[in-house]
């Protein structure tokens, strides 16, 4: 048996490149203390906290593999909600940038997270067209939601009220019971997808934005009990110059059960844009509201107080009164003059917000000051902050200011291509508008030129200029000292596809859609805008070599001898590099050769295709070696590792993969990328790999000493498919509940799987150690001695703490959000030990909130084998009358503290409300002596 052989692994190092990812959202949150400062957004998997004021990153909350989706912060400001494309949810504490919590409940990604006003619960819509409801504290889901028949858009606690209301794409906006867990009214007024919901005027008001430029309002009315409601349909029809198709859709709507609220049209304000509402959205106070398009254009409206009301329909009183005297009528219609109240006069719009690119998405937050910020996700990569004046201009419209933009981090448009310098420590990249470079230790970006849009690069030798190929067939020479364009030579007709520079380093050579390869050469020439003698850098054309076909990739061998040439027809062509003769064509591929390279010492050469097929070929003979299905999608770059037959490969399925060429397998699969990966650079020492991607991201990857072996690769990545499968198993029904109104709020993963692991484990060693311990007993009743008795490892290793002990720690050690369905997963033949093991906790009283929970949900879902199991019904008897005493117990005990807490409450109230007196009164003192002393001034003076 031969030695196997051993790579080394490369991991993900960082992320950077990226400023926000476009799906998820932004929002300001509170950090150490300041408010409208920091925000935070999605950034692939990981979630950025940006600080607006310096342009500077503050923190990241490292992630999951799968992208993130929504951001909700806390209302006290401590932790932030984040959803994921996969349906979990994960809530970050933002004093330590841990995760502590994490809910799984839903199949897709999450749409939409809010909190209630307390902060203890946490309602998540997704586009698996389900509600759930969490229960923070208790980290536990309390219900699920199903009635939507779309994707869910927007999700809304009630503060004064028990209730939640739900808008989805399937055109319906839902009113839900939480006391109940049921629908009892849905608004059927819209036309078209609901994609924004908010609620206004003290929750007496709903807006919602469709897919027109109409934002629609509905007054909301409390039914008070046993109010007669069987009047509102004649009373609707008489109100409001509505449709004929509205009233129809008003009845259906009051047809429901209606005796919670009722719910009517009241109007509508209409949008400056006419396409489709993007998301509508709020500031904490609900005071100001804004909206948006898929446009540049961010329209803020005001939402006035009821003083602010009265005050403007008195002017508007005014207004008509004067101009009905200007009419001559009767004193009567005089006296009946009256203007009614419409959305307009509660709604003020403030003024617009213009961005410099298309808006993804917003927040809002109100200063004490008079000032309203709003910082706008745009579509480009970057974020931009406003400053708006909550009082309108004089001119009518408030004018906003842009206090800070963050784009330094990243480019406006895809990394199209990477270049490392020699030294291993620059890294460039380029794409439609700019070419950037970074320091690779840093992350952080030290240049930024402007230029046309690139498509392949390369470092001069010396690493003190950049070249940079473009679509429009020029090539941009730039000085890195000064970060100057210092020339610009039109090199191809077409688009210059490929760079590669020549093995002695004096030049290079060009492929172009113009069916030519073109050879330069670097030479130094007079600076001819400068009086003084200076000279600098600058290329010369030396050949050209014709071909039938666009070029798509340039390739040199090491050695100089010969140059391999990509082409449309699906062939590479390789050539002598002194004569330029043909030598091989290489040909086998289905469609076009897109990237290629040579190894180091000549031996191989490595075609990639849009076929998603990579060949490796010997450039003896031109004979192919092997061919390998590498990607599900198109190769869009290769590069070998210097000095070694392995090379990276990347393709359009959002994978980088290894590969070694000598023995044709896949090492490595490098996942991280969430759009399609354009290019790969890898350093000139082997140690680094940097890929960017359609997801915006520049991603480093670094070799680590931890060796890889194949067979433990193999099997780790049958292992992830196991788990991907029990992620996306079926979503088990919980026995008493009924189907369509409430389901189980959690979901199968593989941790619910291994924590019922832990819990069978745990049960069979407390069986096996409560067997031995009865031998034992038995052995030193016939010795008449005691003996020696050897305690399992494991509880030793636990402070020789008793098998039941271990047990009860198992199940505190389990997550409180997966207790319910790995409790589901435990077979029956464990849980006649589970419920004597709770009858001697409960008995000693030992965690009786943890077990009564274990233990109504156990008999919930086996109530039937339980019942009819002769050997439980003493445990079940035992179990009756302990439980309710004990439980009587802890809700006395919470009772005493609850007690204490209000009156602890009421005394702070009361020392705060004396030292408020007080301090009024100083206040007064102060005053009355000032006026005295400036009267005495005053007598004196006279």
């Amino acid at each position: 048996m031969g030695i196997t052989k051993q790579y080394l692994r490369y991991s993900a190092s960082a992320v950077f490149g990226l400023i926000a990812s476009q799906k998820a959202n932004v929002t300001f949150i509170t950090l150490r203390g300041e408010k409208g400062r920091y925000v935070a957004v999605g950034a692939c998997e990981h979630v950025f906290i940006w600080d607006t004021r310096k342009g500077e990153k503050v923190l990241i909350l490292q992630g999951q593999k799968q992208e993130v989706t929504r951001l909700c912060p806390s209302p006290d400001g401590l932790s932030l909600a984040v959803g994921y494309e996969d349906g979990s949810i994960r809530i970050f504490s933002l004093l330590s940038g841990e995760s502590g919590i994490t809910f799984n409940g839903h199949k897709a990604a999450v749409t939409t997270l809010n909190y209630d006003h307390l902060g203890g619960r946490l309602v998540s819509g997704s586009k698996d067209t389900d509600v759930i409801v969490w229960d923070v504290i208790n980290e536990s889901g309390l219900y699920r939601l199903k009635g939507h028949k779309d994707a869910i858009t927007q999700a809304l606690f009630l503060k004064e009220k028990n209730l939640l209301v739900t808008s989805g794409k399937d055109t319906l906006v839902k009113w839900w019971d939480l006391d109940t867990q049921h629908c009892f009214q849905t608004m059927v007024g819209h036309r078209t997808e609901v994609w924004g919901l908010t609620i206004l005027s003290e929750e007496s008001r709903i807006l919602t934005g469709s897919a027109d430029s109409e934002l629609r309002a509905w007054n909301i009315c409390y039914i008070k009990e046993g109010e007669n409601t069987s009047e509102g349909p004649q009373s609707k029809k008489s109100k409001g110059p509505l449709g004929e198709e509205q009233e129809e859709e008003e009845d259906v709507e009051e047809n429901t059960e209606e005796r919670i609220l009722r719910c009517q049209r009241f109007g509508s304000i209409m949008r400056e844009g006419r396409d489709r509402v993007v998301s509508l959205g709020t500031d904490r106070t609900r005071r100001f509201l804004a909206c948006h398009g898929a446009d540049s254009v961010l329209e803020v409206f005001c939402a006035l107080s009821e003083e602010e009301i009265t005050k403007k329909m008195e002017k508007k009183l005014k207004r008509a009164k004067k101009k009905a005297k200007q009419k001559p009528q009767d004193a009567e219609e005089e006296e009946e003059l009256k203007v009614e109240r419409c959305l307009q006069d509660e709604i003020q719009k403030l003024g617009n917000i213009k961005a410099s690119s298309k808006i993804k998405s917003f927040d809002l937050f109100s200063c004490a000051k008079g000032e309203l910020k709003a910082v706008l996700l745009l579509q480009n990569n970057s974020l931009e902050c406003f400053s708006l004046p909550t009082e309108p201009a004089p001119s009518g419209k408030a004018e906003c200011t842009k206090s800070s933009r963050l784009t330094l981090g990243g480019h406006r448009s895809d990394v199209r291509t990477l270049a490392f310098s020699s030294d291993n420590i620059a890294v460039l990249s380029a794409s439609a508008e700019t070419v950037k470079i970074w320091n690779r230790s840093t992350l952080q970006c030290i240049r930024t030129m402007p230029c046309e849009y690139a498509l392949c690069s390369l470092f001069v030798p010396g690493d003190r200029h950049v070249i940079i190929g473009t679509k429009s067939g020029n090539l941009q020479l730039f000085d890195l000292a000064s970060g100057n364009l210092l020339e610009t030579v039109s090199a191809h007709d077409g688009a210059v596809w490929s760079l590669c520079p020549s093995p002695d380093l004096r030049g290079f050579a060009s492929g172009g859609a113009d069916k030519t390869v073109r050879f330069w050469d670097f030479e130094l020439v007079n600076e001819e805008t400068e009086t003084q003698s200076s000279r600098r850098l600058s290329v010369k054309q030396t050949r050209v070599l014709q071909l039938d076909e666009d070029v798509l990739c340039v390739r040199h061998s090491p050695d100089g001898r010969i140059l391999a040439v990509s082409l449309l027809d699906c062939t590479v062509k390789v050539f002598y590099n002194d004569t330029l003769k043909f030598f091989l064509s290489l040909y086998g591929h289905k469609l076009p050769v897109l990237c290629m390279d040579i190894c180091h010492d000549n031996a191989l050469i490595v075609t990639g295709s849009a076929d998603r097929n990579i060949k490796i070929w010997g450039l003896d003979f031109g004979d192919c070696h092997r061919s390998l299905f590498a990607h599900e999608d198109s190769v869009m770059f290769l590069q070998f590792v210097p000095k070694t037959h392995l090379f990276f490969s990347a393709g359009k399925d959002r994978k980088v993969k290894q590969w070694d060429a000598d023995h044709f397998q896949q090492v490595q699969s490098l996942e991280g990328h969430h759009g399609e990966v354009w290019c790969v650079a890898v350093s000139p020492n082997g140690d680094h790999v940097v890929s960017s991607s359609h997801d915006k991201s520049l991603r480093l990857w670094e070799r680590t000493r931890e060796p890889l072996i194949l067979e433990e690769e193999k099997e780790m990545q049958r292992e992830a498919e196991y788990e991907e499968s029990v992620a996306k198993g079926e979503q088990p029904v919980v026995a008493g509940e009924r189907d369509g109104e409430v389901g189980l709020a959690g979901k199968k993963t593989i941790e619910t799987v291994k924590a019922t692991e832990r819990i069978m484990e745990a049960i069979e060693l407390h069986r096996e150690e409560t067997a031995k311990l009865e031998e034992h007993r038995a052995l030193c009743q016939a010795a008449g001695k005691e003996l020696p008795h050897r305690t399992h490892p494991i509880l030793q290793a636990y402070g020789n703490i008793s098998p039941s002990d271990y047990v009860l720690d198992v199940f505190k050690k389990v997550k409180s959000s997966e207790l319910e369905e790995s409790l589901l997963v435990l077979p029956f033949s464990y849980v006649p030990d589970v419920l004597a093991l709770f009858r001697d906790y409960i008995r000693q009283g030992r965690d009786v909130e943890l077990i009564c929970r274990c233990l109504f949900f156990l008999l919930r879902i086996h109530f039937g084998q339980i019942t009819s199991n002769q050997m439980l019904l003493g445990v079940i008897e035992d179990l009756k009358n302990c439980t309710i005493s004990r439980v009587a117990e802890v809700r006395d005990m919470m009772g005493v503290n609850m007690a204490a807490l209000q009156f602890l409450k009421r005394e702070v109230a009361a020392k705060e409300e004396v030292q408020f007196f007080a301090d009024a009164t100083e206040r007064f003192e102060e005053k009355k002596r000032k006026r005295k002393k400036n009267e005495k001034l005053l007598l004196t003076v006279v």
